[in-house]
């Protein structure tokens, strides 16, 4: 399964209200906490990978999920290979991949609120030190091109530029800043 993601920075109010326009419907509302790690056998950085635990909290309550996303597969979006499955208990997550020699790198905030528009997935990202950004999104097991200039379609309808797409990670942007 491949996940195709374009992203760009927004104001997300101005998003909302446009939203409201064409009557997406709100589906979800998520707070994210994202920890990613650093792998002892290989650099994540320099082969384009992520390793993460993400705690999503929902209505006061709290899951995790384990993720790893593979390099990105073209340039024209941030389409990639992506795994990702629930985990019972994330503290226990976090310590299993520790023992096993994986380092936090980073964590990630932020607040969501995500939409529907006909087959994709809109996200209002508030990002904690990063900034916000709309995601448009959607998995295939195809063709990546159509989905693409679907999601690019979407952003058209928003009122956004598809070519102010941001393909670095909300962790790459959050890096960067620190080391400024």
């Amino acid at each position: 399964m491949y996940e195709v993601e374009v992203k760009v920075p927004a104001n997300i109010e101005a998003v909302a209200e446009r939203l409201d326009e064409l009557e997406a419907e709100q589906v979800d509302t998520v707070i994210q906490t994202d920890t990613y790690y650093d792998a002892p056998h290989r650099d994540f950085a320099e082969t384009d990978e992520a390793f993460r635990v993400r705690r999503e909290t929902r209505k006061g309550e709290t899951n995790a999920k384990v993720t790893y996303k593979g390099p990105l597969l073209e340039a024209e979006s941030k389409s990639r290979e992506e795994f990702e499955t629930g985990v019972e208990d994330g503290d226990d997550i976090d310590a299993i991949v520790q023992h096993l020699g994986f380092e936090p790198a980073a964590t990630v905030r932020k607040n969501r609120r995500v939409y529907e528009v006909r087959e994709y997935d809109v996200t209002l990202d508030a990002v904690d030190d990063v900034g916000e950004f709309v995601e448009v999104e959607r998995e295939t097991d195809g063709d990546i091109e159509p989905v693409r200039e679907g999601a690019y379609e979407v952003l058209r309808d928003l009122n956004l530029d598809p070519s102010d797409q941001q393909r670095t990670s909300y962790l790459g942007m959050l890096l960067s800043d620190a080391n400024e």
